[in-house]
């Protein structure tokens, strides 16, 4: 396997979750989470209701979490969705990275208001870079987030043990490059 390879998982849990693609059922939660202006804050704040229904009514719901690598976070018993997390392929177009070539693992999450401080972001986060740390070869995975996103900040560098590496400007605010190893997270 290249290290230009996804995380090929279709599952992943852990205690309390169950990452797995998009259901039907997950429209009214993604439609949430897209819209909610708290949720969005760091991520130029909520997209119009509108919008977002559009996409998902000609995207589909299954097509939402179908690329590898992309997940909804679940609620392990309920199934209820909490939120999704994406690890993927950061565009060699885009700015922040620690290759020449770019084009390094790229883990992002986002979660309901309701589901934050209870660890989930952390647990999630966790089960899938175990995941592609069992199945993809050692490289950089990076989070990029917002400077002043400072709960984010936190779980990737105190919790998940990221290392702050620069800062960027990017979508008109200073977006700051975290980076660790994948084999940092074999279990």
């Amino acid at each position: 396997m290249t290290s230009s390879s996804s995380l090929s998982a279709t599952v992943i849990t852990s205690d309390r979750l169950r990452l797995r693609k998009a259901h039907d059922t997950d429209r009214d939660g993604i439609i949430e989470l897209q819209t909610d202006p708290r949720v969005r804050m760091y991520l130029g704040g909520p997209r119009p209701r509108s919008a977002v229904e559009q996409y998902l009514d000609a995207a589909g719901i299954a097509d939402v979490a179908n690329k590898p690598g992309t997940f909804v976070i679940a609620d392990k018993t309920t199934d209820r969705l909490i939120g999704t997390l994406v690890l993927d392929r950061r565009s060699p177009d885009l700015p922040g990275h620690v290759t020449e070539n770019g084009g390094e693992l790229e883990l992002g999450y986002l979660l309901r208001h309701d589901a934050w401080g209870a660890g989930l972001a952390f647990e999630a986060a966790t089960a899938a870079l175990r995941a592609a740390a069992d199945e993809l070869p050692d490289q950089p995975v990076l989070v990029v987030t917002q400077t002043a996103n400072e709960r984010s900040l936190k779980l990737a560098t105190t919790r998940l043990g990221f290392q702050r590496i620069s800062t960027f400007e990017a979508y008109d605010a200073e977006q700051t490059l975290a980076v660790a190893s994948l084999h940092s997270f074999k279990a």
